[in-house]
């Protein structure tokens, strides 16, 4: 039995392991097609090696990795693997055959729709949930296991006993190295974001102010070209472009000036109330521009350290992409500031053009942008901003619906 029960967990933890081994993100396209393939081989050589208890019952461990892909993946991921169990569950024949297929069928229906809530939940509740879900699986597989009792005997509750504490442990062993595989992930990308930023913080720092110069007396002398009476209206047109691109580089240069700003000089306690109104009214001008109603809501009354010029560059970058989202028809900026336990909460939703997923893993990085002139800096601003702040930002997003942005600062 122990044997059995140690080649069954090395067949769970190998997808796990793999991952570590061979992916270092989220961001590779490759790893839930992964994670569904080598669950899908786990499940299957689980049910090669069950444990056969002496009372005639078989037990195996094949619904551990099918929990996990349906509170993780959902519907879509875990649906493969319900096809798979059941096909070779049939082409072991046998008897309870119905059964099997009766009870994969409840678990793929029930479980999958744990998996939005599950996903938002913290480390410490998916390992609740993911232990309860596995309990409540089995309680409802002992159910199913009654038709073959006439009464409920020792050896019944010896099957419950073990089929409960194995799945138990089991889960709650996986469980633990897919957060810890998670955290990781996540650790390593606030590092390598965190590096970003101190790379543009030094080369910003070191030549924003000679360009800005050179910059300035060439538009000077642009501007005196342009209102010369001897120059010929051809010639203007060439000089509208050259100030256009002028003003298209200083852009950029504020972009960078922003990550050089030292970060004491304008330091407040506040919650936020007074930087939220300056930036609705810097830009409602600009939203009635492009046809976009905002709508704002604030009740917050948690207070927070930071730096007051930074936090207005932020919310002004980030607004100012959700109403550039909506410049072709119009729509609603949805505005609302409140607290939630010990977080400022900022959520900022946008009836725009949306963003595929692999477009929401870049937001953030240098020179990604969805913007056909973007630069991708105000956005790397926004999540180096609330970086510091040692805030998150969760980025909700569909093609041709909209996106939600929902900022957690804690306090």
């Amino acid at each position: 039995m122990l044997e059995t029960f140690l080649i069954n967990i090395l067949f769970l933890i190998l997808p796990v392991l793999l991952v570590v081994i061979f992916f270092d993100s989220y961001q590779n396209k490759f790893l839930s097609l992964y994670i569904t393939f080598f669950s899908s081989i786990s499940m299957i050589l689980c049910m090669i090696y069950p444990f056969k208890l002496e009372i005639g019952f078989i037990v195996d461990l094949r619904y551990v990795p099918f929990i996990l892909v349906a509170l993780y993946g959902g519907y879509k991921r875990v649906f493969p693997m319900y096809v798979i169990l059941n096909i070779y569950r049939l082409l072991i024949g046998g008897e309870g055959l119905l059964q099997s297929f009766v009870f994969s069928t409840v678990i793929f229906i029930a479980v999958p729709m744990l998996s939005k809530k599950f996903t938002g939940y913290n480390t410490n509740k998916r390992m609740m949930t993911g232990v309860t879900v596995a309990l409540m699986t089995m309680l409802f597989y002992l159910l199913t296991l009654l038709s073959f009792f006439d009464e409920l005997t020792k050896e019944y509750w010896t099957l419950a006993f073990y089929a409960l504490t194995t799945h138990a442990i089991v889960i709650g062993l996986n469980l633990s190295m897919i957060e810890k595989i998670i955290s990781n992930f996540n650790k390593r990308e606030n590092f390598l974001r965190a590096e970003r930023l101190h790379v543009m913080s030094e080369l910003s720092a070191s030549v924003s102010h000679e360009i800005r110069n050179p910059l300035t007396v060439t538009n000077g002398f642009l501007q005196l070209l342009k209102v010369s009476k001897t120059i010929n209206p051809e010639d203007k047109v060439y000089i509208e472009f050259a100030l256009k691109e002028l003003v298209r580089a200083e852009t950029i240069l504020n972009d960078y000036l922003a990550f050089a700003k030292p970060q004491s000089v304008h330091m407040v306690h506040s919650n936020l109330k007074e930087e939220m109104e300056y930036v609705k009214n810097v830009l409602m001008p600009y939203a009635k521009l492009n046809n976009v109603e905002i709508v704002y809501q604030f009740s917050n009354s948690l207070m927070k350290k930071y730096d007051q010029n930074q936090m207005k560059q932020c919310l002004i970058n980030l607004l100012k992409n959700a109403i550039e989202a909506m410049k072709e028809e119009g729509g609603t900026l949805s505005i609302r500031v409140f607290e939630q336990k010990k977080n400022i909460v900022i959520c900022v939703k946008d009836e725009g053009i949306g963003m595929s997923k692999e477009e929401v893993l870049q937001l953030g990085k240098p020179y990604y942008s969805t913007k056909t002139e973007g630069t991708g800096l105000g956005m790397l601003m926004v999540f180096g901003t609330i970086s510091k702040l040692k805030g998150k930002i969760d980025v909700q997003s569909k093609k041709s619906e909209g996106t939600t942005f929902t900022i957690k600062i804690p306090t």
